[in-house]
């Protein structure tokens, strides 16, 4: 009896002891948290009862939160120097403000159309701010340029520009001689972007200009291809001169003295032109361009429209310098050209046809003035 009631006293301890367990390993098995059972003194605080409630959803991190906002510190108000920082610049300004060197604009593209380059005015730094040094790869070099050559630098020739400022000289005193004894100069330019150089080239000298493509003949078959063209005759001082009107339709179109091209390698058949006719030519040759197809080479770079700006306002302004001169020796009686031969031939034939007219008018005077003595003395 006593060994039964024990057995039953503590059968129901045991019983109740296990279900906690029981109920603890079922959780476990549905739950995703961690197994681990605490087993430190829980935390009493508010917020630690709070989230230990079944009512309570945690809060994600911050990170996950779109109008989450970072805690930044305001900053102290400053005070607003303005004013005073420039003070002290302008007083600086005035006590270092003239020290150092002027810093100038070296270059516009205006000013080589504006106030052009004159020959006097080539210089080496000229021509090296210009880019005419700059040649064509080695692969596709002329042999006969190797004079001009000063040597390869990535691949790339180098144009000497001591040849070039000498080359330059002597093609412009050769333009200005021309000009100087009234030669007509052609200045072509037929690549994109050398209109402007060769309008304002041919405006400075007094002559043509060319920057279309060129007409094959227009000086070996020059009676078909300009027939019509306008002409003008002028005297010594370029004033026009009246009377030649017949002798203008009759003769032959006008070829040019000397002809500048700035690139000839798109102009062959004009060069060629050229040389059959004997008309010299100014030409601007690179490192892949043949130099005998000019009579007056400047090695340069014909790929830089600056470099073909400086060259053509260089001959330009000798161009100009050369009709000056002519002008101001007309007023003194100095005449430097000749007429042309087919011009004297058409004067001379001018002077015999006036010649014949004044022995006739005389004849026809002496013949009314024997009449009329006659008529007088009858009727006397």
């Amino acid at each position: 009896m006593i060994i039964r009631e024990f057995g039953v006293r503590h059968a129901r301890r045991a019983l109740a002891l296990a279900q906690p367990v029981r109920q603890a390993s079922c959780f476990r098995a549905l739950s995703t948290q961690s197994t681990t059972i605490p087993t430190a003194v829980p935390d009493l605080a508010p917020n630690a009862l709070l989230a230990a409630s079944p009512q309570h959803k945690p809060t994600p991190p911050a990170i996950f939160i779109a109008n989450a906002k970072s805690a930044r510190r305001r900053k102290p108000d400053e005070v607003d120097k303005t004013a005073e920082f420039y003070q002290h610049g302008r007083q600086l300004k005035g006590q270092i403000g003239n020290l150092g060197t002027d810093v100038e604009k070296r270059y516009r593209p205006g000013d080589l159309f504006l106030n052009p380059p004159g020959p006097k005015d080539v210089t080496l730094e000229l021509l090296m701010a210009s880019q005419a040094h700059m040649g064509h790869h080695t692969s596709l070099w002329n042999p006969a340029n190797a004079r001009y050559i000063y040597g390869i630098r990535q691949g790339i020739h180098i144009i000497s520009l001591e040849h070039t400022a000498a080359h330059l000289r002597r093609a412009a005193r050769v333009v200005e001689e021309v000009a100087y004894r009234g030669g007509l100069i052609l200045f072509v330019g037929t690549r994109p972007g050398q209109t402007q150089i060769v309008t304002r080239a041919a405006q400075l000298a007094r002559s043509c200009h060319l920057f279309t493509k060129w007409t094959p003949g227009s000086i070996t078959n020059s009676d078909v291809i300009l027939n019509g063209m306008q002409m003008q005759m002028l005297d010594e001082n370029d004033k026009p001169l009246e009377g030649f009107d017949r002798h203008l339709n009759e003769r032959r179109p006008l070829v040019p003295d000397l002809v500048v091209c700035l690139n000839p390698l798109e102009n062959y058949t004009l060069l060629h032109e050229c040389a059959l006719a004997n008309v010299p030519t100014i030409g601007v040759v690179d490192t892949n361009t043949e130099p005998t197809w000019v009579t007056y080479a400047i090695p340069a770079n014909d790929d830089s429209l600056r470099c073909l700006a400086v060259i053509s306002s260089v001959l330009g302004r000798a161009g100009e310098a050369g009709h000056m001169r002519r002008l101001d020796d007309a007023k003194l009686g100095i005449i430097e050209w000749q007429t042309p031969l087919d011009v004297e031939n058409f004067m001379a034939i001018n002077r015999k046809l006036a010649a014949k007219e004044v022995e006739k008018a005389a004849r026809f005077n002496e013949k009314r003035s024997a009449a009329e003595a006659a008529f007088a003395s009858s009727m006397s």
